[in-house]
C-alpha cells in the first residue's frame, strides 16, 4: 500500500540566489495581498465572491501589466493564490463549527516567508547532482541527507532565520512493514514524564523550552532595545530565531527517537486522544460585579500551558502515527476520561484513588505509579476497541 510523505532538506543557495529568493518573496507577498484585497472589495461592493479559479485566470492578464510578478513562472503564483484560498476555506470551516476565527489578514514582510509550487512544473529535483532547479532562480544546491522515496509532486520553500529549507511532498511512497513482535503497549502522556508505558517504563521529558528559556529571554531583551528597521535589529531577530530553531530541533529529535522505539518494538500502540487545544485554553475571567475581577488561577494555568506546549504531545503522537502506518503497526486512540482514576484490576473508579504520583485503589488496595496505572487502563481500552472492531 502506497503512502504520501514529506521530506525536508536544507538549501545552500549562492548570494545571487539568496537575492532572487528575497525578490520572489517580496513579489509573491504583493500578489497575495492584492488577491486578498480583490476578494474583500468584490464582496464589500458587489456582494460577489471571487474564487481561486477566477484569480488564476487573471494571471494571464497580469503579464502585460506586471511582468515581474510572473518572471519566476506561473506555478509559484498559483501556489500563492492556493495559499489564500486555503486560508478562506479554513476561515469558513471554523465559522460553521461555531468558532470565532480571525479573518484572513494582509501579510507583512516578516510574516510571508514561504513559497509553494503545487505541481511538478517550474521546478525539478536532480538527486544525483544534489540540485534543485527553479525557474528564474537556477540550480540551487540541496543537502540531501537521505534518499527520497516515491514520486515528488509539490514543494514548499521556507525561510527560517538566515536559512532556506525545501519540503518535498512525495506520493506513492512504498510502505516498509516491520516483522511482528507480538507486543502491545499503552502510553500515557504527561509533563513530568513525557511517556509512561503500560509495561512500567517512564520516559523523562527533557523540557527543552525551559532549558533554553534563559538564553531566549536574553536574546529577546536585546532585540527590544534595537531601533526598528536597523541592521542591528535584523541581527538580533536572527539570534532570537536561532534560539527558537534550536529548541524546536531538540524537541523534534527527541520525539523522533521515542516514537521510533515504540513503533519498532510493538504491534499495537494505544494512546489517549487528548484535546490539547482545549487543555491549553486560557482561564475565563471572573468579574466580581464591582468593576474588577476575582482570582481565576490564570498565572498557574499559563505555566501549565507552557509546559504542555513544551512537551510537544501533538508532535509526538503525529510522529508515532505516521511511523506506525508505514511499518504496518496498529495505532488506536481512546477516550482519556477516568484513565488515571480507574483500577485496572477491580475496575473501581474514584478520584480518591489517586494521590499525586501514586495510585492506590480504595477498594482492592492496589498500588502503582499513577501514570503507569493510566497507561494500563489505556491499553485495556484499546484492546476492547480492537475486539469490537473485529
Amino acid at each position: 500500500m502506497s503512502r504520501s510523505r514529506t521530506y525536508k532538506f536544507l538549501l545552500q543557495p549562492t548570494s545571487r540566489q539568496l537575492a532572487a529568493f528575497e525578490c520572489l518573496l517580496k513579489l509573491q507577498r504583493e500578489l497575495y495581498n492584492a488577491a486578498l484585497e480583490e476578494r474583500r472589495g468584490s464582496w464589500k461592493w458587489n456582494r460577489r465572491s471571487v474564487s481561486y479559479v477566477d484569480q488564476t485566470k487573471e494571471l494571464a492578464q497580469l503579464r502585460s501589466v506586471r511582468p515581474d510578478i510572473l518572471a519566476f513562472g506561473v506555478t509559484v503564483c498559483r501556489g500563492t493564490l492556493m495559499r489564500l484560498h486555503r486560508s478562506f476555506d479554513g476561515f469558513f470551516r471554523r465559522c460553521q463549527a461555531g468558532e470565532t476565527p480571525g479573518f484572513p489578514r494582509f501579510k507583512g514582510p516578516g510574516s510571508f516567508v514561504s513559497l509553494q509550487w503545487n505541481d511538478a512544473k517550474g521546478w525539478a529535483l536532480d538527486e544525483a547532482a544534489r540540485r534543485l532547479r527553479l525557474y528564474g532562480i537556477g540550480h540551487v544546491k540541496v543537502y540531501l541527507h537521505r534518499p527520497i522515496k516515491g514520486t515528488p509532486k509539490t514543494i514548499t520553500i521556507r525561510r527560517e532565520g538566515k536559512r532556506y529549507w525545501v519540503s518535498v511532498q512525495c506520493v506513492d511512497v512504498p510502505a516498509e512493514p516491520l516483522p511482528t513482535t507480538g507486543k502491545s503497549i499503552g502510553i500515557d502522556l504527561g509533563v513530568d514524564f513525557l511517556v509512561a508505558t503500560s509495561d512500567g517504563q517512564l520516559i523523562q521529558g527533557s523540557r527543552f523550552g525551559k532549558r533554553g528559556q534563559a538564553g531566549l529571554e536574553k536574546a529577546q531583551r536585546d532585540l527590544a532595545t534595537k531601533v526598528p528597521g536597523s541592521k542591528r535589529r535584523q541581527r538580533a531577530k536572527d539570534r532570537v530565531a536561532t534560539h527558537h530553531r534550536k529548541i524546536a530541533n531538540q524537541r523534534r529529535d527527541f520525539a523522533h527517537q521515542v516514537s521510533r522505539s515504540l513503533v519498532n518494538d510493538h504491534d499495537l500502540i494505544v494512546y489517549e486522544d487528548l484535546k490539547i487545544k482545549n487543555m491549553t485554553r486560557r482561564s475565563r475571567p471572573r468579574p466580581d460585579k464591582q468593576g474588577g475581577y476575582e482570582p481565576n488561577g490564570a498565572k498557574a494555568k499559563t505555566g501549565l500551558n507552557r509546559s504542555i506546549h513544551d512537551a510537544g504531545w501533538g508532535q509526538f503522537t503525529a510522529m508515532t502515527i505516521y511511523k506506525a502506518e508505514s511499518a504496518g503497526r496498529e495505532v488506536i486512540a481512546v477516550d482519556p476520561r477516568n484513565t488515571s482514576r480507574t483500577c485496572p484490576e477491580c475496575g473501581h473508579v474514584s478520584a480518591g484513588n489517586r494521590h499525586g504520583a501514586v495510585f492506590r485503589c480504595q477498594l482492592c488496595g492496589r498500588e502503582a505509579h499513577a501514570d503507569v496505572n493510566a497507561a494500563e487502563n489505556i491499553l485495556q481500552a484499546g484492546r476492547a476497541r480492537q475486539l469490537t472492531a473485529a
